[in-house]
């Protein structure tokens, strides 16, 4: 498929997003890249992506490698959503969605996150910021440090999953995944809990953490949980004690927590969603987004224990800090395969 390159639209990890055009349709599309020779998480991304297919999941549109300025290039091509992300939407509403409105976003996360664990796959770092919003809503995306478990241990064990490299955010990492034990099924109940939180405040599920290792620290020894906003219903209180139980065994699964009260309520039309824009142009909500402390352990392997995660976090002197989305390009580069 010949396709143009426009405008950057994000910064991961280990790739950059464009937003790109069909060059014989003119569809619209998202398009992750890195260059060929770094692309072993982007080809793990494209490879679960490519067998995933829900509507509350970014579409997956295929892949190729072009040859760009000399480089060899993997671009993972992908449904571009048009409203931006949810961190985009909190900051819409001055850092603080109605519940309504939370209710309507979590339980369309959640109905993703049932399909993924129903396929044997754990997302690994649900977060505002990997939430993406369109016409039908919410649906999660980069799967960057997503990982398949065995579908036989999704039931209670987590035994696939702990034998594989931990991934994640840490401010919103499970006290187990900080540890260094596991990062099964229940990590991305926990997650979900911390985007719950991050909708509500606008602020970190976490406060008054002064760096990266007191952060891990306090996860996964202090015994205590993200504090819940006491303005919320005791309905939207209670869902959240049940996606923060400490120990993964008795926290709430999302089959479970589908069936919850909280989200029995929540509205299945688009009442509370505002209307997309009417052209990639007119998406003020790309642009000057704050950068927030975040961290990408994806590339870091299994730890047994605290120490060992803190001291490689160090070793790799990751910086902090979220995509910055902004068009910061405003030329089109005419792409063809690299075969042609």
């Amino acid at each position: 498929m010949d396709w143009t390159r426009g405008q950057t639209i994000g910064h991961g990890s280990s790739a950059s997003v464009f937003v790109a055009k069909s060059h014989w349709s003119s569809e619209i599309f998202a398009v992750k890249s890195v260059e060929l020779s770094q692309s072993q998480f982007l080809q793990k991304e494209q490879k679960i992506l490519s067998e995933l297919s829900s509507p509350y999941i970014v579409s997956y549109k295929g892949y190729d490698v072009t040859k760009e300025n000399d480089k060899f290039m993997f671009n993972l091509m992908m449904e571009h959503m048009s409203d931006g992300t949810l961190t985009d939407e909190i900051r819409k509403h001055n850092g603080r969605i109605n519940e309504p409105l939370i209710g309507y976003y979590t339980k369309q996360i959640l109905q993703g996150v049932e399909y993924l664990h129903s396929r044997g796959v754990v997302h690994c770092d649900i977060k505002g910021q990997n939430i993406l919003l369109g016409k039908t809503g919410a649906k999660i995306a980069d799967f960057g440090c997503a990982r398949w478990v065995d579908p036989a241990e999704r039931d209670g064990g987590t035994a696939a999953a702990s034998a594989q490299p931990i991934g994640g955010t840490p401010m919103y990492m499970a006290p187990e995944v900080a540890r260094g034990e596991e990062q099964g099924f229940a990590a991305d109940i926990w997650g979900l809990g911390c985007t719950i939180i991050e909708m509500a405040t606008g602020g970190s599920p976490w406060t008054n953490v002064t760096n990266s290792a007191s952060l891990l620290y306090k996860i996964a020894f202090s015994g205590q949980s993200p504090e819940i906003p006491k303005f919320l219903s005791l309905q939207a209180k209670d869902f959240l004690s049940k996606c923060f139980r400490r120990d993964p065994r008795e926290r709430w699964t999302a089959k479970q927590l589908l069936k919850h009260p909280f989200l029995e309520e929540s509205n299945s039309n688009q009442d509370f969603v505002t209307s997309s824009p009417t052209s990639i142009l007119d998406q003020d909500i790309w642009k000057s987004v704050e950068e927030t402390e975040t961290m990408d352990f994806c590339s870091i392997e299994t730890v047994s224990s605290m120490d060992s995660a803190v001291q490689r976090v160090r070793e790799l002197g990751l910086n902090s800090g979220v995509p910055n989305w902004s068009w910061d390009d405003e030329r089109w580069i005419r792409l063809r395969r690299s075969s042609e």
